[in-house]
């Protein structure tokens, strides 16, 4: 199992520091402190084992309550007396960047229906499996361009910035229209908006560079010079129809262009890193390349970097396991948790990439699943196919206590992953 550093070792003690035991007094700090960096909080396992429902304390000082296990991820994403919507009273937010930036510019993601149904409607056809499957020798181009530059480069080097990143920044970037040559901008805000450390002047400023300084813009030129991408669409189908204000594009671009590489690029890093671990698996998998779709969602279940969890306000009071969940309560459905419970996935904690894991919940439950996973399940599978097909001796450069992981990031990852071969 790997470690923490020095660092996130002093960090988790002084989080410790401010909790109390499990059942004892005061609600915890989220999100409270990883034992092993590829695995989740301990005490989402003892929340689960209990049987019970607790409540954590937020940035802003507010609680929500965590729910854990499959089952009851499963119920209240599907439950509509649980709102998505971020601008009703009570919902509970990540950190100071993203209630700036979802809250000045709302998405789908944090709508409700009918509205998250109409704009949500939008884009299902761009991302639908058919089209990403034919998208899928493009981005077989991209990942072994970028495996040809490493060769060429020699190791070590980092894979994250070489492999992992500008796979989905390049795909994304293709999709939507927007300039590949722009992705550094565009990265650093959205690392702003993302960190838990985020001032809300801070994240004002970067949330206005970023949609006023520059997608409004983007949209401007698209409207007056429509090309063949999912933006250009956008505004000659939605926003000249009437159907978008220009507002809402801003807000939808952003979303698309966020989401659209910031998890796959920490899911990638994170596992090639676990397939490093488990030297078994990577070998497995050189040998039964058949096993990739599988070992995929295995990985998805496994790791998940989503640790801020899903976030809904109670419309009303709900009833759940004994508890008593009051209207305008905040809610964090956390499906790092929920994939790690037994009651759906035996021997939870062990990885293996011949387990049956499809229905793990990493991409969401409900409505709100994630729309652009059929692009992501391609990207990982390209990646990690092509990587153990032309780098069979990739391995760590660098010792494993050493590594650095996002802690203070709404998506979890790790910063580098130095490598050699």
């Amino acid at each position: 199992m790997l470690t923490m550093n020095s660092d996130q070792g002093a960090q988790a003690q002084k989080q410790n520091e401010r909790q109390c035991p499990f059942g004892a007094g005061a609600d915890p700090a989220f999100p409270p402190p990883r034992r092993n960096p590829t695995d989740p909080p301990p005490y989402y396992a003892e929340l689960r084992e209990s049987g019970k429902l607790a409540k954590a304390r937020l940035w802003d000082g507010s609680e929500a309550w965590l729910i854990t296990c499959y089952d009851d991820f499963r119920a209240v994403l599907g439950d509509r007396r649980f709102s998505a919507d971020i601008s009703r009273p009570g919902y509970p937010t990540v950190n100071a960047g993203m209630k700036e930036a979802r809250g000045s510019y709302p998405s789908f993601i944090t709508m409700d229906a009918p509205r998250h149904t109409q704009h949500r409607r939008m884009l299902t056809g761009e991302f639908a499996v058919k089209r990403m499957e034919a998208y899928r020798p493009r981005i077989v181009q991209i990942v072994n361009e970028l495996i040809d530059a490493m060769e060429r480069r020699g190791g070590p080097l980092d894979l994250v910035e070489h492999l992992a990143l500008p796979i989905p920044s390049l795909a994304i970037c293709e999709l939507l229209g927007v300039p590949y040559e722009d992705h550094d901008f565009f990265q650093e805000q959205a690392k702003v908006m993302a960190s838990h450390n985020t001032s809300v002047e801070q994240a004002k400023a970067a949330s206005h560079a970023l949609c006023e300084g520059y997608l409004r813009s983007l949209i401007r030129k698209k409207r007056a010079d429509p090309q063949d991408d999912i933006l250009s669409r956008l505004v000659v189908n939605q926003l000249c129809a009437g159907h978008l204000s220009e507002d809402e594009l801003v807000s939808l671009s952003r979303l698309l262009l966020i989401a659209g590489h910031e998890t796959t690029a920490n899911m990638t890093a994170m596992g090639s890193l676990l397939l490093l671990q488990h030297r078994e698996q990577w070998e497995l998998l050189r040998e039964d390349p058949g096993l990739l779709p599988q070992a995929v969602e295995e990985i998805l279940r496994f790791l998940d970097p989503t640790h801020s969890g899903r976030r809904r306000v109670a419309l009303e009071d709900v009833e759940l396991r004994g508890e008593t969940i009051r209207a305008g309560e905040g809610v964090i459905a956390l499906s790092l948790s929920a994939n790690r419970d037994q009651a759906a996935f035996p021997e939870p904690d062990t990885f293996d990439i011949r387990r049956e894991a499809r229905h793990h919940v990493a991409f969401g439950y409900g409505v709100h699943q994630c729309l652009g996973q059929p692009l992501a399940r391609i990207e990982l599978q390209t990646v990690f196919s092509e990587l153990i097909r032309r780098l069979p001796g990739l391995r760590l450069a660098v010792g494993k206590e050493t590594l650095r992981f996002k802690d203070e990031m709404f998506i979890y990852g790790i910063k580098e992953l130095p490598v050699e071969w």
